[in-house]
């Protein structure tokens, strides 16, 4: 089977990963009664802690608050009302909270809460703002521990499960590597529990229709949980630059085991998170205006660094902060195109004037660069199209 590769040393090894997310489910973190695992987090954390302090930014995308917040307010095992979990999660993410900032304080590394809805990851406006608190937090060595606002997310809005959340956050923080800790140890032939034969898949170069119907098919009774919902989010983190794995999080230190070779099921991805988003601003979005720049600030650009409003000369078009926008020379040849990082009406205003003027210009402190050089891509770099 082409998407089998059994040779150990053609697998990734996940300390050599620069940004990796680690999903935490509600059945590893929380007993039945809502009862923390206080062991197996500590387990957990000490794995963390050694990734991060050789280097590596971490992010934890961890379930379990309508789990502690059900046993809090004594809610039993019966499924609940939309406001019964609700509240079950208000009262849950404040002992979630706690119990991480907790475990990571004793490591001496800070821990941040980020509540995520739908919208956050799915609109650009939110997802920009997201990204620029993830960025900062990882800047300041802090791990950010995300959770779907459950307080206030519907089922209409929301992701309902936190693996496609963590590859979304993955793509969001340019992780190269999202890390699904499951109740198995990585994606089978046919699920083992029905079926003695299924045979193990520890690598995925690809995903394909043969690996899809391996988890259920996206028609199958499966395709709402379980191992679907992990191919649909191998999908989102692959296509997003980053390497997946799925690996058993029932053992106690369960990183390390991956690091000391437990065997588990990665999925790897064509490009790297900066190709992919680069491609994605480049060939993928509608551009929605255009800046006119001088030679200055092209050249800047040119030598990696962010548009700043004082190179601007020109603005024209109607857009709204996160959208993309040609960035053209003078004389009219595109140079590159970028997310902006002010709507049209702002950008105008601001054209030409230093960045220290901009508060008192538009009555509040926006962001220095009318593109960052995170959401920029360069005309010839291959990725514009």
């Amino acid at each position: 089977m082409a998407a089998v590769n059994s040779k150990r040393n053609a697998l990734p090894k996940l300390e050599n990963f620069r940004r990796i997310v680690v999903k935490v489910g509600s059945s590893l973190l929380v007993e039945k009664t809502g009862g923390l695992k206080e062991a197996w987090l500590k387990a957990l954390v000490d794995d963390v802690a050694t990734l991060h302090k050789a280097g590596a930014d971490i992010l934890v995308v961890s379930s379990g608050a309508i789990a502690m917040g059900r046993g809090v307010l004594k809610l039993g095992r019966r499924p609940l009302e939309l406001e019964e979990a609700q509240a079950a999660a208000s009262v849950g993410q404040i002992a979630l909270a706690r119990v991480w900032a907790e475990a990571l304080a004793g490591h001496g590394i800070i821990a941040a809460q980020v509540l995520l809805t739908y919208g956050d990851t799915e609109e650009r406006r939110r997802y920009l703002n997201a990204r620029a608190t993830l960025g900062t937090l990882l800047a300041h060595r802090a791990i950010p521990v995300i959770n779907e606002n459950d307080t206030v997310a519907t089922q209409e809005i929301r992701y309902g499960d936190n693996d496609r959340l963590a590859a979304r956050v993955g793509t969001m923080a340019s992780a190269d590597c999202v890390v699904l800790l499951s109740d198995i140890d990585g994606l089978f032939t046919a699920p083992p529990q029905k079926d003695p034969g299924a045979a193990f898949v520890p690598v995925v170069p690809r995903i394909t229709a043969e690996i899809e119907a391996m988890a259920g098919g996206a028609a199958s009774e499966l395709s709402r949980g379980g191992m679907m919902t992990k191919i649909e989010a191998a999908k989102i983190a692959t296509s997003g630059g980053a390497t997946m794995l799925i690996a058993n999080g029932t053992v106690e230190h369960p990183l390390r085991s991956v690091r000391e070779g437990r065997r588990c099921s990665w999925f790897l991805s064509p490009s790297t998170p900066v190709t992919a988003r680069k491609r994605w601003i480049g060939g993928t979005l509608e551009p929605r205006g255009t800046l006119s720049v001088d030679e200055g600030a092209a050249s800047a650009m040119r030598a990696g660094k962010s548009l700043l409003p004082a190179g601007v000369r020109r603005v024209e078009g109607s857009f709204n902060r996160g959208d993309c926008v040609v960035v053209r020379s003078l004389e009219g040849g595109e140079i590159a195109r970028g997310l902006v990082a002010y709507d049209a009406i702002d950008a105008v205003q601001i054209a030409g004037r230093s960045t220290r003027d901009i508060e008192a210009i538009l009555g509040y402190s926006g962001r220095k660069e009318i593109i960052h050089r995170d959401d920029l891509v360069m005309s010839g770099d291959g990725a514009i199209g």
